[in-house]
């Protein structure tokens, strides 16, 4: 993996404009997670699962009526064909359970046995349209619009010895967990760190990895290859992953294929009394190429 070095340095550096060289975007989703509640009853006319099945498919419906109220709200890009696709794209979303929160059978006096079910749900919206918006500049800008984060380097192809420099930016103040994947498929977390615990960042400004208060570097050393950064981003604290300090990164336990669904374990903010605001999320990752020399 890339040898991490431990530095002395503490200078702030928050990047305020410069040239780079994106790499190739190896995918990004942009998602908003909620929760809500479903429920049905039994009747004459289904069976236990049946009416289980109903009642979660009712919080489905629930969460992205949820999200797209939300999105509607929330959204104020001046250009009304984008908005347009924005609502269809929430409008035709598709739904996954981060987590089933509580569930259970209770006594209805007017419809008898019925099940309730509350979930955390990640509320997807439809790719196609989605392609449509992330073409407009406006959107990777406008913090009217849902969160966009762009990730790069600053170069596309790394030699051995040669030092990575990662930026980020998002459109809009967000949380961020940024991990690092080796050519040998190790996985690091860059941010937050051991010397660099604060993991929120303003909108609309660039900034670099490492710099600050972090205390290592990311030099080339073999194994060389294709290699990835993954940005997970939302506009509340992420969820948490098991970790283990290794110098100035952690090394993460969590198994791979889980860190997406662990991260995602967002924390919903209090909006009222018995109301919670959605909170919008996006992953995105670009890959760079190292080579020995």
């Amino acid at each position: 993996m890339k040898r991490i070095f431990v530095l002395l340095s503490f200078t702030l550096f928050i990047v305020i404009g410069l040239w780079w060289a994106k790499p190739t975007l190896l995918f990004a989703v942009q998602s908003t997670i909620t929760e809500s509640e479903g429920y049905a009853c039994m009747g004459e006319d289904k069976s236990k699962k049946q009416t289980e099945q109903a009642a979660m498919a009712d919080s489905k419906r629930k969460a992205v009526e949820s999200v797209s109220t939300y999105i509607k709200s929330e959204t104020h890009v001046k250009d009304f064909e984008l908005e347009k696709d924005l609502v269809s794209a929430y409008a035709n979303a598709a739904v996954k359970i981060i987590q089933e929160l509580e569930k259970g059978w209770y006594k209805d006096a007017s419809a008898g046995d019925c099940f309730k079910i509350r979930i955390k749900a990640e509320v997807i919206p439809d790719e196609k349209e989605m392609e449509k918006v992330a073409k407009s500049k406006q959107v990777a800008d406008d913090p009217s619009a849902p969160l966009n984060i762009n990730v790069w380097t600053d170069k596309k192809e790394y030699k051995n010895s040669e030092k990575i420099k990662i930026y980020i930016k998002g459109n809009k103040p967000f949380y961020a967990r940024v991990v690092y994947k080796d050519a040998g498929g190790q996985l690091v977390q860059l941010l937050p760190n051991p010397y660099r615990t604060n993991n929120y960042f303003n909108g609309g400004v660039i900034y670099e990895i490492p710099s600050g208060e972090d205390r290592f570097e990311l030099e080339v050393s073999p194994p060389f290859g294709s290699e990835g950064i993954i940005v997970y981003a939302s506009s509340s604290q992420v969820g948490e992953i098991d970790l283990k300090p290794s110098g100035g990164v952690y090394e993460i336990k969590t198994k791979a294929k889980d860190i997406g669904d662990k991260t995602r374990g967002v924390v919903i903010a209090e909006k009222g009394a018995d109301k919670k605001t959605p909170s919008e999320f996006s992953e995105v990752a670009v890959d760079v190429k190292t080579v020995e020399r």
